[in-house]
């Protein structure tokens, strides 16, 4: 199995690879996701005080499917104040399963117990079902094509919203 390290040294790979910027940086603050802060559409990582390391995926997915001209204004827990951002997470659990099938991450990764309000195991059974709860918002944000479609998801089209 992939060592911690190794793993975020993939998903470093990758959000570059997108465009998501990533900094390593000592957080001396509490944050809303243990040793990652999201500041203005560019994830600062503490490893030291990082839990999961695959929370870091999922950070990168409420930049991704943000609307460009707004990334630059997240910051810290982005649907706090913004119930319109709330309805984003369907599209952001999405985003991170393909992310880390396109990776070569285990899901298991992400989706780990201490995540997803008890529910990560549900999610994986629907992952393994291809039952995609939310899946026509993320075909809507131009990110990925249905999944009846040959190149649909869990591929992507985009890995960042236009």
């Amino acid at each position: 199995m992939n060592s911690s390290a190794s793993i975020l040294d993939q998903m470093y790979t990758f959000l570059a690879e997108i465009g998501i910027p990533v900094r390593e940086t000592t957080l001396n603050q509490s944050t809303f996701v243990p040793g990652i802060l999201i500041d203005q559409g560019q994830l600062l990582v503490d490893p030291a005080n990082l839990l999961y390391p695959g929370d870091l995926l999922h950070e990168a997915g409420h930049i991704a499917v943000t609307r460009p001209d707004e990334r630059h204004l997240l910051y810290e827990d982005v649907t706090l104040g913004r119930p319109d951002k709330q309805g984003d997470e369907l599209a952001v659990i999405l985003w991170t399963y393909a992310a880390c099938l396109h990776i070569g991450i285990p899901p298991t990764v992400v989706f780990h117990p201490a995540g997803y309000k008890g529910e990560s195991e549900w999610l994986l059974s629907m992952f393994a079902q291809e039952t995609y709860v939310g899946l026509p918002l993320l075909v809507w944000m131009g990110m990925t094509l249905d999944q009846q479609s040959e190149a649909g998801f869990p591929l992507m089209t985009s890995w960042l919203r236009a």
